[in-house]
């Protein structure tokens, strides 16, 4: 504050004094009413540049550095919330500020790195990532960032029910499918062919029979990834030469600009990492990074509906052709 403005030349006094580190180490209660005051003054502190998601997550990292302390409940569900955030950025690794924090967040979806977590662990975390919360695409805030106001007030379950992470169904699965990587129906998820019905009942069959979920488990992985095996190509990933290839007839007999290029390289990538991009992420983080008005200043409308025809056929493969739409 500039005690020479005018609105805060009467209260020069106390802002000299609350200027001084010494005077926030112990508030007493009979001077909340001044603080208030000067709380409304003119100030030259300017906003946080990484928004409000930024703040958010530090409120969030502060309540798991009280939880270690014993002074906040709660601990189990807002480490699952910070790997839900991991988990979310680890989708963002063609933009180059969140591939740099790729090491660590993939240590933080790990049971091994929230054995004896400390505080500073912590707070080198929050300072880290707080600046990447807002690269999440659209599409998985809401995931991320389902009732985080539990997070910022009382807590309230908002009707979930977080298991403990060693009975994470979706961790489960996709460590079944990484060390199976080579049985035939995991094959056919990463290398885009056709996956049938008696592929995906055998799959559950495994996953019932082996303890790795139940029923009820795999019916809400269905209803929120719009069938079984969508849900595990989101897991699986693709094959990046397989990922590629999809794009191989819309290359054919054209040479693509650099720009073009590297718009394709990055749904590659992404097909790679998630298994599937819908046209809509085309408009969002990180494409926006490129071309924030979307791909129409590198493509024509004929480009990008080839586009969308060959990511619809890519989807359409982890969907068994009997139930197709």
């Amino acid at each position: 504050m500039n005690p020479e403005n005018f609105l805060v030349r009467p209260y020069r006094e106390q802002v000299e004094a609350y200027s001084l580190p010494d005077r926030w180490q112990k508030i007493a209660p009979g001077v909340y009413a001044d603080l208030e005051k000067l709380a409304g003054l003119p100030s030259a502190y300017s906003d946080d540049p990484a928004g409000e998601e930024a703040r958010r997550f530090d409120l969030l990292i502060l309540r798991l550095q009280l939880a270690c302390l014993g002074a906040e409940p709660g601990f189990t569900r807002m480490r699952v919330r910070v790997q839900e955030i991991a988990t979310a950025l680890l989708g963002q690794t063609t933009i180059p500020l969140v591939r740099a924090q790729a090491e660590l967040l993939e240590e933080l979806t790990t049971d091994a790195w929230w054995q004896d977590v400390t505080l500073p662990m912590l707070e080198s975390v929050r300072l880290r990532l707080r600046g990447l919360i807002r690269l999440i695409e659209k599409g998985r805030r809401n995931v991320v960032y389902t009732d985080f106001e539990d997070e910022l007030g009382e807590i309230s379950e908002g009707g979930i029910t977080w298991q403990p992470l060693g009975d994470d169904f979706e961790k489960k699965i996709r460590t079944y499918l990484r060390s199976h990587e080579n049985q035939l129906a995991v094959q056919k998820l990463r290398r885009n062919r056709q996956i049938t019905t008696t592929d995906l009942d055998e799959l559950e069959q495994v996953f019932l029979g082996s303890g790795l979920g139940t029923t009820q488990d795999i019916e809400q992985a269905k209803a929120r990834h719009e069938g079984l095996g969508l849900f595990l190509r989101s897991l699986t990933g693709l094959d990046r030469e397989a990922a590629a290839r999809a794009f191989d007839r819309f290359q054919t007999g054209r040479t693509l600009t650099a720009n073009q290029l590297h718009f394709l390289n990055m749904i590659i990538d992404i097909l790679a990492r998630r298994g599937l991009v819908d046209v809509g992420q085309l408009y969002d983080p990180p494409f926006t990074q490129l071309t924030p008005s979307g791909p129409e200043k590198f493509f024509t409308a004929s480009d990008i509906d080839t586009v969308e025809s060959v990511l619809d056929q890519v989807r359409s493969t982890a969907i068994p052709a009997s139930q197709a739409m």
